[in-house]
């Protein structure tokens, strides 16, 4: 044989030796290898084999009261569409008396500013004649197809139409009557069959607390339903509406509920929602619907024979709030409402009352604050009679009042500010103020009877008469119940002031036939 063959072999036979090693050692390497990690494998599997496995419970109904009552209002909760033109923007007085009164009225315009749906037309609106479109909701309160909405919902409107539950139509809707002072406003549409209409509670039973639902229309969003609580009663958060008294509730409410109802766990209707508190024109967690006492009885006039409301009013204005410096000057322990003015041929100043008189009863029942007063009277008849138990001086009397009509008293208050004061050399005063006499001329144009008050120059900034409200051109009547005739009254009272006294002025605010008088009070730093 070739010797180079012979080595070839060799080399062959040798590396046949070497590669069987090889796989000899890799298998030997794998085997102890998948032991040992077969091993740790069962030590780790075995190490919380204690655990005990998941055990899924049966099924269980969960609560559906909620799911009932949705389903049991939704098919009176409808859609409102309304179009409207742009008009030319009118001017509007730029500024108005600030004491709301059981017998003024007011714009609002402002207040809509801060709560969805009625913003002051002459801020952000289109070019006039543009056409403008807005959503609301309403319910069905009877079967001949009334409903019941907000008045800003369909105020101005050209067209307004309804939509139903389950019904593509869109239903053409005329006003039957509505009313500023509330917000109201009822409408009416026109269909085959009847309607089914929602069932209305006492709003008089809601304790603050108790479970409600908002229905309606937020974004155009048809039947959505919202769940929350009654969080507060008989809020009142417009200053210019002595006649709104609203319940708070935290149920989600937003731009297009307006006019929705507000109902209860039993599925009456306890509220009409119309407002919400807000900075960015959604919710933060505050809403407010009319209690659905007060829309009955609005309801109910709305569609007499004669579609508007009446009230009842004695001719008397007065502060909105309660004051504790100005209760204490006028000596009320235990409420009461002081007046800030009676209007001239008004049933109050037949009877004999005047400003600084605090009534504290009527007809027997305590008036504790503004709104029982307005309460009481704006419910009662023109033509009936209310004894008044009123303390003036110190010293308890009555008078018996023949309430009348408020438009037939007030009508339309309107008017505009275009007066500056006198000239001459103002008095400085401690309370932060310079104030100036009144020309008989002056007097007349104000509507200020000659010989009363004293006008406001300038208000001092941080000063205490800053801090109660009282601004440049306010006209001051009184001081602590003591007259201001001329600047010697005013310089007189002011010096016998003292740090830490109660002070209350009488006030008049305003011009024209939209002036009223009112209380400004605190304690002198």
């Amino acid at each position: 044989m070739d010797p180079r063959t012979s080595v070839f072999y060799s080399k062959i036979k040798s590396n046949r030796f070497a590669s069987l090693f090889l796989v000899l050692v890799t298998l030997t390497l794998g085997i102890l290898i998948g032991t040992v990690v077969s091993k740790t494998s069962k030590a780790n599997s075995n190490a919380f084999n204690d655990a005990t496995p998941i055990q899924m419970p049966a099924p269980q109904q969960l609560s559906n009261a909620f799911a009932t009552v949705a389903k049991q209002i939704e098919p009176s909760v409808v859609n409102i569409n309304t179009e409207s033109t742009i008009k030319a923007p009118t001017r509007r007085n730029r500024r108005a008396p600030q004491n709301p009164d059981e017998d003024g009225s007011g714009n609002m315009q402002d207040f809509f500013d801060r709560f969805f749906g009625g913003m002051d037309p002459n801020q952000g609106a289109g070019p006039e004649g543009t056409r403008e479109r807005s959503l609301g909701s309403g319910v069905i309160v009877d079967p001949k197809g009334y409903i019941v909405t907000n008045q800003h919902v369909v105020d101005k409107a050209d067209r307004i139409r309804v939509q139903l539950l389950d019904d593509p139509t869109q239903y053409d809707a005329k006003v039957v009557g509505t009313d500023r002072e509330t917000d109201l406003a009822v409408i009416k549409i026109e269909t085959k069959k009847p309607l089914p209409a929602a069932k209305f509670g006492n709003s008089d039973s809601l304790q603050v607390g108790d479970w409600v639902l908002a229905i309606g229309s937020p974004f155009g969003l048809e039947e959505s339903v919202t769940a929350g609580i009654i969080s507060s009663k008989t809020r009142s958060i417009d200053p210019t509406r002595q006649f709104q008294s609203f319940l708070q509730t935290d149920a989600a409410i937003n731009p297009g509920n307006s006019g929705g109802p507000l109902v209860s766990m039993s599925g009456e209707v306890i509220g009409i929602n119309t407002a919400i508190l807000t900075q960015s024109q959604g919710y933060q967690g505050v809403g407010f619907a009319l209690p659905s006492k007060t829309v009955a009885a609005i309801y109910n006039q709305l569609i007499s024979t004669d579609p508007k409301v009446i009230r009842g009013s004695i001719g008397v204005t007065f502060n909105a709030k309660p004051n504790p410096a100005l209760a204490r000057v006028y000596g009320l322990n235990d409420g009461g409402v002081v007046l800030s003015g009676v209007s001239p041929n008004s049933p109050a100043e037949a009877a004999g009352l005047k400003t600084g008189d605090a009534i504290v009863a009527i007809d027997g029942k305590p008036i504790k604050n503004g709104d029982d007063l307005v309460s009481e009277i704006s419910s009662r008849k023109p033509g009936s009679k209310v004894k008044l138990n009123f303390v003036r001086g110190g010293k308890s009397d009555s008078a018996t009042v023949t309430v009348q009509d408020r438009m037939k008293l007030f009508g339309d208050q309107t008017g505009d500010e275009s007066d500056s004061a006198d000239s001459g050399t103002p008095a400085d005063s401690k309370i932060g103020v310079t104030v100036r006499p009144l020309t008989p001329e002056l007097s007349q144009r104000l509507e200020v009877p000659a010989g009363r008050g004293v006008i406001v120059q300038d208000v001092k900034p941080g000063s205490f008469a800053e801090d109660i409200g009282l601004g440049r051109a306010d006209i001051i009547l009184e001081i602590n119940r003591q007259p201001v005739n001329s600047e010697d009254d005013f310089r007189r009272i002011q010096t016998q002031l003292k740090s830490g006294q109660d002070v209350a002025l009488l006030v008049r605010q305003g011009r024209g036939r939209n002036a009223g008088t009112i209380f400004l009070s605190g304690t002198l730093p």
